[in-house]
């Protein structure tokens, strides 16, 4: 959360030609409710089969840059699925998370005491979010642009 996923996943997918797609918003438009909603009104194992679905089918049909939800690591299935595929991770420390989104939006898991519940899902994540990725790309006190160039440098990609 606050990484910068879409916005350096949209740079990423205009410099290399190709589209940009996010599951988050694959399931927002087959769902027809935002993903806060969807974890208030059906629960968060409702909203991970979703993902999962999501992910799988996107991952089968889209050829181009593709930005998951933090939580899509955390089924095995899914991490099995994105095994060898040119996987970014994009991290940042919470001081930056707090600056760049003030983790007062609706953030479904960021409900009560959203510093603490934010360390929380890092430390429980960041294994995993390690163990799929091909290249981790620090965000921290970095532009949106400098994060593109970085993961384009990482994966050793020329702009289309």
């Amino acid at each position: 959360m606050g990484s910068g996923k879409s916005t350096v996943g949209e740079l990423l997918a205009q410099r290399l030609q190709v589209a940009y797609r996010d599951t988050d918003g694959d399931i927002v438009d087959v769902e027809g409710r935002e993903v806060a909603d969807i974890f208030v009104d059906a629960g968060e194992p409702y909203f991970r089969e979703l993902e999962r679905a999501a992910v799988r089918e996107a991952v089968a049909t889209h050829t181009g840059v593709l930005a998951l939800g933090g939580g899509a690591v955390l089924d095995d299935a899914t991490r099995e699925l994105l095994a060898g595929m040119p996987v970014v991770y994009l991290s940042l420390d919470v001081e930056e998370a707090v600056r760049r989104v003030g983790l007062n939006q609706a953030r479904p898991l960021l409900a009560v005491n959203p510093r603490r519940q934010w360390r929380e899902l890092m430390d429980a994540r960041r294994h995993l979010y390690t163990e799929v990725a091909r290249v981790v790309v620090a965000t921290d006190e970095r532009t949106p642009e400098e994060v593109a160039q970085a993961v384009l440098d990482a994966l050793e990609l020329k702009d289309a």
